[in-house]
């Protein structure tokens, strides 16, 4: 429709646009897919890394030592 149209605009016109968008980003999504499953994946494990290494360091502050001596 050009922009001077005074003709209502239906449902089959929504549709189309909806459409038409719709392509447009599953097409993006598809060429960028590996690349996004690679960086999730990536973040993912540096993530579990990170709560390990902390976890383990706050564990060993938390340890406590008991030394038991015969006399």
């Amino acid at each position: 429709m050009s922009k001077g149209s005074s003709a209502p605009i239906t449902r089959d016109d929504l549709e189309q646009g909806f459409a038409a968008v719709q392509t447009g980003l599953k097409g993006k999504v598809e060429d960028r897919k590996n690349t996004l499953v690679t960086v999730a994946t990536v973040a993912g494990v540096v993530l579990l890394l990170l709560v390990f290494f902390f976890g383990r360091r706050s564990g060993r502050r938390k340890t406590t030592f008991v030394e038991i001596r015969r006399v």
